[in-house]
């Protein structure tokens, strides 16, 4: 990002996450010996503070966003698996084409290897981190939704006044759609993370042997996440 001195007009100014939601404050930068902003530290709601790279967060203006270490890594290793299958594939066509010899061509191989193994373990853990992620997302969306509900009745019965159910309605609303948003976003990195591995077991008997290309992921488009909600326009709702 570029370096703005301006950014220290972003101390003690509230830090929120993609999807809108307050998660600290920042606190203070570390710049490098030549004065390139290198961290921000961050003091985080429940009162910890911890030192983020300056690529985790995204200044505009007085707006300081959190960006998800879960997507971003997701989205490096959906380019740098398939990217290293597509060269592992292009160094067996120079070998069958005797422009390298054996011996190089296995030692590279190898390397390739490796690199693949341990980019499938790290795919494996952060898919896990994902579904961890998105049971979280659709435990707050039920839970959301009971709140909604509940909300409702007791407006119905006169319990809560019209302008206190306005309140918490579109509270309990907007919550809702950050969550649904994110537990959608979740599903489609791990969805790709799942193709990239698909891809993976498929790749050997799709290549051929002056092919180059690895298998593509499937780009259909995930359902929208099943959240059943009783909503009513605020303002038309009646005792």
């Amino acid at each position: 990002m570029s370096q703005n001195p301006n950014l220290f007009l972003s101390v003690g100014k509230q830090v929120k996450d993609e999807y809108g939601r307050a998660v600290g404050k920042v606190a203070s930068f570390s710049m490098t010996p030549s004065g390139k902003f290198d961290a921000v530290f961050v003091e985080f709601n429940s009162g910890r503070f911890s030192k983020q790279p300056i690529e985790q967060l995204k200044f505009n203006g007085a707006e300081v966003t959190f960006i998800s270490t879960t997507k971003s890594q997701a989205s490096v290793l959906c380019d740098q698996i398939p990217l290293i299958w597509r060269k592992d594939q292009a160094l067996k066509d120079l070998s069958e084409k005797k422009k390298i010899s054996a011996e190089m061509y296995q030692e590279i191989h190898n390397s390739f290897n490796g690199i693949i193994n341990q980019l499938k373990k790290d795919a494996q853990i952060l898919s896990e981190e994902i579904a961890d992620q998105t049971a979280c997302c659709e435990e707050e969306i039920k839970a959301m939704s009971y709140a909604i509900l509940n909300l409702e009745l007791e407006h119905e019965i006169g319990k809560i006044d019209e302008e206190s159910y306005k309140s918490a309605f579109t509270m309990l609303q907007e919550s809702l759609k950050r969550a649904t948003a994110e537990k959608t976003e979740l599903e489609q990195a791990k969805n790709k993370l799942s193709n990239i591995m698909l891809g993976d077991s498929l790749a050997p008997t799709q290549k051929t042997k002056t092919s180059v290309e690895f298998p593509m992921e499937t780009k259909a488009e995930l359902p929208e996440p099943p959240v059943v909600v009783y909503v009513k326009e605020v303002g038309k709702a009646g005792i």
